[in-house]
């Protein structure tokens, strides 16, 4: 009778460890492909949709739509990767631009470089405050947000700020283009390359990760967790530059309320869609290639379902509480953030 009871229960444990390996290896399938299987499906149903979107010059429209999404997504991931996230990077994205509009006619080829800078400054603030003053990243950049809005409005005259001179100094990223995708978009390809590599081959970056699997552990291996955590949102602020570049080049100008500052929702939605986890220790800036793409492919999607535009936000949340539902792993020793 017990010897019964043993096979059973060892049996029973067999099938739950096989359950739970086949699970966790489809869960790291759909890590590696899902981003990419979701974009495919959300070209298809666009495609078979709006029959002229393949021909009419729909995947530049699309490439060029998600370039400044992508590089925003990107800064996110980045912050997502380490367990914070940055509610603040978009409105750095807004504000970048419009002073790179202001700069690049008196500062030249000065001016880009000048607005990486300072925007990547911002981004380090952020993330000083984070690590050293402990301050909650949720709570801390939903005020920088505030106060990053409102400089743009101060310094703009909460008017459109057009670029006067010098413009063919960035425009020419988005005049250029390679197999009918505009060199935006391409830079933000280039930039989640290198992001793919840091994170997988130095230590920093890996330290990144660790930091948003386990930071207490990663403490106990002596990861560098403050810093890396001010390189995190450096990094977000610097991508957000470049994002405001992506702008100044596509629309020659730039405004509190015009491109680009809509991009916090859109950016979040494709870290996500991406594969990056809610919770930290989960990014692959590659795949962020495919959830930016996602994104910018919404606005044409409920065009062509005959949907109101205003519901692109909303689709955008929805979008983000099923993927997080879906793909948050769960257990009796994990902490839901």
């Amino acid at each position: 009778m017990n010897t019964s009871f043993a096979a059973t229960a060892s049996t029973g444990v067999v099938g739950q460890t096989n359950g739970g390996l086949l699970q966790r290896r489809i869960g790291k399938l759909w890590q590696a492909l899902g981003p990419l299987v979701i974009f495919i499906v959300m070209f298809g149903i666009v495609a078979i949709l709006t029959p002229t979107f393949v021909g009419g010059g729909g995947v530049t429209i699309v490439a060029s739509s998600a370039a400044p999404i992508l590089l925003v997504a990107l800064g996110q991931a980045f912050v997502l990767n380490i367990g914070s996230i940055d509610l603040s990077n978009a409105a750095i994205t807004v504000l970048g631009a419009i002073l790179l509009a202001m700069t690049l006619g008196p500062l030249g080829a000065v001016a880009p470089l000048l607005v990486l800078v300072i925007v990547t400054l911002f981004g380090a603030v952020n993330g000083l405050l984070v690590a050293y003053m402990q301050v909650p990243s949720f709570a801390l950049t939903l005020g920088t947000l505030g106060i990053f809005q409102s400089a743009a409005l101060v310094v703009s005259g909460a008017t459109t700020v057009y670029v006067e001179s010098n413009g063919e100094l960035v425009s020419w990223l988005y005049t250029t283009a390679i197999a009918s995708l505009p060199m935006t978009f391409l830079l933000g390809v280039i930039v989640a390359v290198v992001a793919w590599l840091f994170l997988r081959f130095t230590r920093p970056g890996q330290g990144m990760t660790a930091i948003g699997k386990n930071e207490s552990g990663a403490i106990f291996s002596a990861v560098r967790n403050r810093g890396l955590k001010v390189v995190a949102y450096a990094l977000s602020g610097f991508m957000a530059g470049l994002a405001g570049t992506t702008i100044i080049a596509q629309a020659g100008s730039a405004s509190p309320m015009g491109l680009g500052s809509d991009l916090l929702l859109p950016g979040i939605a494709a870290a996500i869609v991406g594969g990056t986890s809610i919770s930290g220790g989960v990014m692959n800036p590659i795949n962020v290639i495919f959830g930016a793409l996602t994104v910018a492919l919404v606005p044409i999607a409920t065009t062509a379902l005959h949907f109101d535009p205003s519901t692109q936000n909303l689709v955008y949340g929805v979008v983000i509480i099923v993927v997080v539902a879906l793909t948050l792993t769960r257990s009796r020793s994990a902490t839901v953030k």
